[in-house]
């Protein structure tokens, strides 16, 4: 609970951490400053790359008490505007699912080798982001909880399958290993509502723990304050809603 007479201070920075096959990748890294103990959340940043959106999140769950550590997933793929990367990325379908799975468990790992955490991380994403984010918490074991927002390709039509992403993260269900918060636009296409239906589906036949709130009058990335898609209602509502998440399964 923020307060107007509580001390307040953040570290924020790039940072380095060993990423998959032990390849040193570059991260940007934000928490409070203080002896804590903190939680810890993983931040997987989107398609469009990782870009100041993503050090501004990073930055906002730091100022919400938490260890905060955002992977560059492009780093193998060169260095410049984030949208120039990000467009080479794109170009080239994507990076393949299990390097950012072994990005993201290095990210688990060197928040796990701080001194001044709980010891309890959550996963976070949004868009390709929110897919991998998922799939991490299905694949990568140690998290606690994991936030989706708006990932598409999670439920694949076996036509969508490549080689980068071979396997359809709704397939590994069965191996969620932590609560799943999914927020999602009535608008999106990628996710439609029939995705996050079948999504769904999924998660209750094998009995996990979720929640998930469709948001109508949203579209695909509607917590991004700087596009057109931005929607404030939803994004407000949306936020309080991670936090709250968090908060209940990071305590402890």
């Amino acid at each position: 609970m923020y307060r107007t007479d509580m001390y307040e201070g953040m570290l924020a920075e790039t940072t380095t951490l060993a990423g998959a096959g032990g390849e040193t990748i570059n991260a940007y890294f934000a928490r409070p400053l203080g002896p804590g103990p903190f939680p810890g959340i993983v931040l997987i940043h989107h398609l469009p790359g990782w870009d100041e959106w993503y050090r501004e999140a990073t930055r906002k769950f730091a100022h919400h008490g938490y260890a905060a550590l955002c992977p560059n997933l492009y780093f193998r793929e060169g260095h410049g505007a984030p949208e120039d990367v990000a467009a080479a990325v794109r170009g080239v379908g994507g990076v393949p699912d299990d390097r950012v799975l072994g990005d993201v468990a290095g990210a688990l790992a060197h928040l796990r080798s701080l001194p001044y955490l709980t010891g309890r991380i959550a996963v976070f994403g949004t868009c390709s982001g929110g897919r991998h984010a998922f799939l991490a918490a299905c694949r990568v074991q140690g998290f606690a909880a994991a936030i989706d927002c708006w990932g598409g390709r999670v439920v694949m039509a076996s036509e969508e399958l490549t080689p980068k992403q071979p396997v359809a993260p709704v397939a590994y269900t069965a191996e969620l290993g932590c609560p799943l918060l999914g927020l999602f636009g009535a608008d999106d296409r990628s996710p439609s509502p029939e995705q996050v239906a079948r999504h769904e589906e999924a998660l209750k036949q094998h009995g996990k723990t979720y929640e998930f709130h469709m948001y109508p009058g949203a579209g695909h990335g509607f917590f991004y304050h700087d596009r057109p898609n931005y929607r404030q209602e939803a994004a407000v509502d949306g936020w309080r809603k991670v936090f709250a998440f968090l908060a209940r399964h990071l305590a402890g």
